[in-house]
């Protein structure tokens, strides 16, 4: 269902908070509130939400391809099977953004995760290939047979997250805080 972004806004400001299957494609919805919104298979494709507030939305099958979400705020939403790239998250950016408690499985290859709060969150069997993590907080994160690599943990904290047949293939780990709370130093691990 097409609707425009000024629609969305005035049907949300009204209450309404189901917009199941909408499509916003190439919408500027930049710094909107939609926290709490239903926007399972949604079209978002090549939106600009940067600094917009998705928290507690249901973005289940949701299409995100090619959408601006610099400092969007999707704590504790649901991402489970939303698509970010051609087929997940490969290549976006996501840098600053608040994922905590988020529950996804998807492919992060290429996208960069800088400073990104993923505190709680649930990567289960994600994949992440050449991906930015500096500075980026998993603590608690359920990491169970994500798969790493090449990519860049330089400060980030994996502190009590469950690295459970995660794989590090060539990572940097640099001032790396571990899930049993030591810190690596070297500049690459593998394992």
């Amino acid at each position: 269902m097409r609707i425009t972004a000024e629609e969305l806004l005035q049907r949300y400001a009204a209450g309404e908070r189901d917009f199941t299957g909408v499509n916003l494609r190439g919408a500027d919805l930049s710094g909107v509130n939609l926290s709490g919104a239903n926007l399972s298979f949604a079209n978002f494709s090549s939106a600009n939400l940067i600094g917009s507030n998705l928290s507690g939305a249901n973005l289940f099958r949701a299409g995100l391809d090619g959408a601006d979400l610099t400092r969007i705020n999707l704590t504790g939403a649901s991402l489970e099977r939303t698509r970010f790239g051609s087929i997940d998250i490969v290549d976006a950016n996501l840098s600053g953004a608040n994922l905590s408690g988020a529950t996804m499985t998807a492919d992060f290859s290429g996208a960069n995760l800088s400073g990104v709060s993923l505190i709680g969150a649930d990567l289960y069997r994600s994949y992440l290939k050449d991906t930015i993590l500096r500075d980026a907080n998993l603590t608690g994160a359920d990491l169970t047979n994500v798969y790493f690599e090449n990519a860049d943990f330089t400060n980030a904290n994996l502190l009590n997250a469950d690295a459970a047949h995660c794989t590090f293939d060539c990572v940097i780990l640099h001032n790396t805080t571990m899930p049993d709370g030591s810190i690596i130093t070297d500049n690459r691990w593998s394992g």
